[in-house]
């Protein structure tokens, strides 16, 4: 759910954690829920967060954005947002390392960020994976993985787009 505080940022799961903290179990979850109170979003991800929130009540957006789109075009911006969150807090935690594990636990276990997608960027070769179905040979003609994950020099096509993201290229190579 969307929720502001005083400089007005889109902080994560403030309703979960009022919630919690109102009957904690533990000491440890008391401090994790009041960690995660602390981070929040860069500005794109809070809008994106209030959308899906939107989405989420049944609202529709004011625009319909979908006219003249394919039908698997509509979920594009839906993969890209959940990408963006997820890549947001796999920085914070092993890139950055500004939050403790406990808190990167609870954002995983929350449904803040994916865990299969997360574990996939910690292998080489796919340090820029933008969805778990590009890997997935049963989702693809001839039991292979998608056209973006071709790196750009050994395209025929330069300019392609994924089917099921949107995607224009997340080869480790590239």
């Amino acid at each position: 759910m969307k929720s502001e505080n005083e400089s007005g940022a889109f902080t994560l799961g403030t309703r979960a954690v009022a919630v919690a903290l109102s009957c904690p179990r533990r000491v440890e979850e008391v401090k994790i829920l009041e960690m995660a109170s602390t981070i929040s979003f860069p500005p794109i991800l809070q809008a994106a967060g209030f959308l899906l929130a939107q989405m989420e009540l049944g609202d529709p957006p004011e625009n319909d954005e979908n006219d003249g789109k394919r039908k698997c075009e509509a979920l594009w911006p839906i993969f890209r947002i959940a990408h963006q969150k997820s890549r947001y807090i796999y920085d914070l935690y092993y890139r950055r390392k500004e939050i403790s594990k406990e808190l990167y636990e609870f954002c995983l276990d929350q449904g803040h960020a994916d865990r299969n997608i997360i574990a996939k960027w910690k292998k080489p070769g796919y340090e820029r994976l933008c969805c778990l179905r590009c890997i997935q040979p049963r989702d693809h003609n001839f039991a292979t993985t998608c056209v973006c994950r071709v790196p750009k020099h050994l395209r025929e096509e330069k300019v392609i787009e994924c089917v099921h993201c949107g995607c224009r290229g997340c080869a480790s190579g590239d």
